[in-house]
């Protein structure tokens, strides 16, 4: 798969293992109810996930619509001219021009095959002509993807991507229930910039507060620390809260322990 905003290759193979939704259907429902399962991890039960490769996220996450497309390709979102946050639009044909010039600054640009849409984003697939020959139109096998927010779902003006902290965007559609801030979650999740060989998503849970309903992700991060040295092991939480009235949504990053681990001869284990 090529670009920086897409699919990583593990949840891709949870993914087809699962069952997804279809793009056509105008839907995108987790595998499983919302319900996750909270229940606090030991650090063994957290190291094996963590050198699990075919681990990326628990039972019942949220699978994109695209996971169960065949081959090689890319997840793009169309972002504004600084590249702060992605942009979106209610009328097909502006988001049809905003792809197509989005389309024309691309390194790697392609040729409209097809769009379609969900309650969620306007989908532009064109076909990848990369330089060494790999994607034609005639043969599609390197497809890409760019996708507009409806600003009626989700809008993400003033949004700073490079920060963990602040403004996370608005939340049009209507109603607002823990449903619809864990899907606004964990799609985003998928298309952070966290590099993927190295984080995990332990637990996705929710929790209701007077007037804002809140979505945890908690996590855990593996760094190496040089050779013959134990990695380390981080594990966090990000929370998002939106305001039940204005959609509004705000995130926060806390970071909340740390310990080390190794893989020696294939065996994960706790370092001393």
């Amino acid at each position: 798969m090529r670009a920086s905003t897409m699919l990583s290759v593990s949840l891709l193979a949870l993914a087809v293992s699962c069952g997804g939704a279809s793009v056509d259907s105008g839907t995108e429902t987790a595998t499983s109810s919302f319900e996750q399962s909270v229940q606090a991890l030991d650090d063994h039960d957290i190291v094996r996930l963590v050198y699990d490769p075919n681990y990326s996220v628990p039972d019942g996450f949220f699978i994109d619509a695209r996971a169960t497309t065949p081959g090689s390709y890319t997840i793009h979102h169309v972002l504004d001219q600084s590249s702060s946050y992605e942009v979106c639009s209610n009328d097909y044909q502006s988001a049809l021009d905003m792809e197509a010039s989005d389309n024309a600054s691309r390194a790697v640009r392609g040729t409209f095959v097809s769009s379609t849409e969900t309650a969620r984003y306007f989908e532009i697939t064109r076909e990848l002509a990369y330089t060494d020959g790999v994607g034609n139109v005639t043969a599609p096998t390197s497809p890409g993807y760019a996708r507009i927010f409806k600003c009626s779902d989700t809008q993400r003006d003033g949004v700073d991507r490079n920060l963990l902290h602040g403004y996370a965007g608005t939340i049009n559609a209507r109603p607002i229930d823990a449903e619809t801030i864990r899907e606004f979650t964990e799609y985003l999740w998928q298309f952070r910039f966290f590099g993927t060989g190295r984080r995990i998503v332990l637990s996705s849970f929710g929790d209701a507060r007077e007037t804002a309903l809140g979505h945890t992700l908690r996590l855990a991060f593996r760094s190496s620390q040089g050779p013959d040295r134990c990695d380390l092991i981080e594990i966090a939480e990000w929370r998002f809260s939106v305001d039940t009235v204005s959609g509004e949504v705000s995130k926060q990053f806390t970071t909340l322990r740390s310990f080390e681990a190794r893989l020696a001869g294939g065996a994960p284990s706790l370092c001393d």
